[in-house]
């Protein structure tokens, strides 16, 4: 996969992002991505052809291989990277979607001057109206799909270790044999370090949702016309 031309998609929205936000991605393709590609997609590269069992019956090393480990680590993360990132897409179609509305309004106006137009397509959104919903949707489906996959982690693999032998009595082996798995330390501690930067991520994914409701809430304080919890939901509903 192309992950320079997957970056270089979702770093588009960095610029109308928090100050969370710019973290979060920063450490999503340094200590994600990067990681991902330099170094862990090296080290499972024998993941199928380093197991290994204690018997010559054909057949045998692929059901047991396939029984203990029943997805890739990389492709695993690889669909967790994709999907995590994916919400930001939202916020990247919002912002279209706006920017096409300003112009439209710039032209019926009868501005049709080329600098104006320009200027849209280059100026920071601020993160208000239908945006602050779409964006704090956006951070949701982050933490939902970065729970879920830590869980399916944890179920796939128990207590994210990598074991080092393993017995399998699966047809059409003999009997039980033993499987011995390649370099099982050093895919431990990459796997805890993937899953530790994942928890960073979800700690940063919820600051930024506290910090937008807890603007957004210190705003409506502040503004004395909306007297209401109810009257400030109906102006985030209104704008677009």
């Amino acid at each position: 996969m192309n992950w320079a031309s997957f970056y270089a998609v979702i770093s588009g929205v960095n610029r109308h992002s928090t100050g969370i936000g710019r973290i979060w991605l920063s450490v999503l393709f340094i200590f994600r991505i990067l990681v991902l590609v330099v170094a862990a997609e090296s080290v499972w590269g024998d993941e199928k052809s380093g197991f290994t069992c204690n018997t010559q019956q054909p057949g045998c090393n692929s059901v047991c291989y396939d029984h203990f480990f029943p997805i890739s680590h990389i492709r695993l993360w690889a669909l967790q990277l994709i999907l995590v990132s994916t919400p930001a897409l939202l916020v990247a179609m919002h912002v279209a979607h706006r920017r096409h509305v300003d112009k439209r309004l710039y032209k019926l106006s009868g501005r049709t001057n080329p600098k104006d137009l320009e200027q849209i397509k280059t100026q920071k959104m601020k993160i208000t109206g239908a945006l602050w919903w779409t964006y704090v949707i956006s951070l949701l489906f982050r933490l939902v799909f970065e729970v879920t996959f830590m869980y399916l982690f944890y179920m796939i693999y128990p207590g994210y270790k990598m074991i080092r032998l393993v017995k399998c009595d699966s047809y059409p082996c003999p009997n039980t044999v033993d499987c011995f798995v390649s370099r099982p330390t050093e895919k431990t501690v990459f796997t805890v370090f993937m899953l530790a930067v994942s928890g960073v991520c979800i700690l940063l994914n919820i600051a930024e949702v506290v910090f937008l409701v807890g603007k957004a809430c210190s705003k409506h304080l502040n503004n004395a016309g909306d007297s209401t919890i109810g009257a400030w939901i109906q102006q985030k509903l209104c704008l677009y």
